[in-house]
């Protein structure tokens, strides 16, 4: 009872509300339903913007398709989540933390539109779809609505826009202005982009923009709320994990398997690796005193030697929690009768989706059968994904700071 006073309302309000709401939509079915709403018209426009999209393409050039190839691998969630770390370890914090949540609310919210609608990209032929790069091949995997690229660089580019001017505070009017021209240049042009790639039709991007551009308004309202809850807030580590848990159950079924969902499961992993260890060393590492590149007593071969020290580090434990995961969430389920499959990190659970997990499905309680919201089994991938990334992030904001403290960098 003394434990359930320092929860405070608004956690078990806020958790008991997705619970309630994947158990009504899966009940009511409401992803097929909507889906049948939006897919037909979603698919039209596609069809319709062909035309338009082979127009742009008879721009083809290959300095044009190497420079929008090199422009999306910028703005990809690769690139952000390579970047991320060294802007933590560059002093700004602040800002890392918050492009981080940011890059996972828009992954997630961009996503579960994408497999919700599972509205096609355009048609490869006749449109000339160009994928330079393995990350490339994997998104044209996934469906088209709306452009993750240009959902992503509105937000990200918006809110770095915005952290620099109230962080520099410029006065100059004309600063201000160069710096929206720029960002609305940029969004502009990797929209554009996406079309020249065959990635994307118009409506696609046109959705990315509008969407991303809600996403950032509503960031913009609660980004101080949630900083304040991850530095001084009650039950953070808790209340976030099972946050992260159940908006996987949450998220909506494909009509076809993507990679999207599988992206999403990392990514979630990586906020909850960042928000578990800052809320843990904020006043160690992460204040807002803390030393930023350039200053005096943080040199840029300071910097440079905790880029090599944290590099190293953080493949090492990508490594290791990949390993642990892959040995520990078998042993779990198997211990709670939960049935599970592997679709490519455990070979000897490959063939464990059919035959098996149905026999065991008859053999569970009430509570187990309620864990499985009538899944025959479970993809055990998705929660090793998701304690790897976890595992990676903590390393970023937690072990690498303590390392670089030891050292003196």
């Amino acid at each position: 009872m003394g434990s359930m006073e320092t929860i405070p309302l608004w956690q078990i309000v806020s958790l008991a509300s997705i619970i309630s709401w994947i158990l009504f939509s899966s009940y009511l079915n409401l992803t097929k339903k909507i889906r049948f709403l939006l897919q037909p018209t979603v698919t039209r426009l596609v069809i319709e913007d062909t035309p338009f999209i082979l127009k742009v393409q008879a721009l083809q050039h290959g300095a044009l398709d190497a420079f929008f190839s090199v422009i999306s691998c910028v703005v990809s969630v690769p690139f952000y989540t390579a970047f991320l770390p060294l802007l933590f370890w560059s002093g700004h914090s602040k800002l890392a933390r918050q492009m981080t949540l940011l890059m996972a609310f828009c992954d997630y919210v961009g996503n579960s539109v994408k497999d919700l609608v599972s509205a096609p990209r355009p048609s490869s032929p006749p449109v000339r779809r160009i994928t330079a790069t393995k990350d490339e091949k994997e998104n044209a995997l996934e469906y088209g609505l709306p452009s993750s690229h240009t959902l992503n660089t509105v937000c990200l580019s918006g809110y770095l826009l915005l952290y620099m001017l109230s962080y520099n505070s410029p006065t100059d009017y004309v600063v201000r202005l160069a710096g929206i021209i720029i960002v609305c240049f940029f969004v502009g042009l990797i929209g554009f982009g996406r079309i020249y790639l065959g990635m994307h039709s118009l409506v696609d991007v046109l959705g990315g923009l509008a969407l991303g551009l809600l996403i950032l308004s509503f960031w913009l309202l609660v980004h101080d709320d949630i900083d304040d809850f991850i530095i001084s807030g009650q039950n953070v580590t808790s209340f976030w994990a099972a946050l992260s848990f159940l908006l996987l159950f949450a998220y909506p079924t494909p009509e076809l398997p993507t990679p999207s969902f599988e992206y999403h499961a990392a990514f979630s992993g990586v906020a909850l690796g960042i928000v578990s260890g800052v809320q843990q060393t904020y006043y160690q590492f992460h204040h807002d005193k803390v030393p930023k590149i350039l200053d005096p007593d943080f040199t840029l071969q300071c910097f440079l030697g905790r880029m090599a020290v944290g590099i190293a580090t953080i493949l090492i434990v990508k490594f290791c929690s990949k390993a642990l995961a892959k040995w520990m969430l078998p042993v779990m389920c198997n211990t709670l009768g939960i049935p599970i499959r592997s679709t490519s990190y455990i070979l000897t659970l490959k063939d464990c989706g059919g035959s098996k997990a149905k026999s065991e499905s008859k053999q569970m309680g009430s509570f187990q059968r309620m864990l499985l919201f009538c899944q025959e089994s479970y993809d055990v991938d998705t929660g090793i994904r998701f304690l790897q990334y976890t595992g990676l992030a903590w390393s970023v904001v937690d072990l690498v700071p303590s390392l670089f403290s030891h050292l003196s960098l």
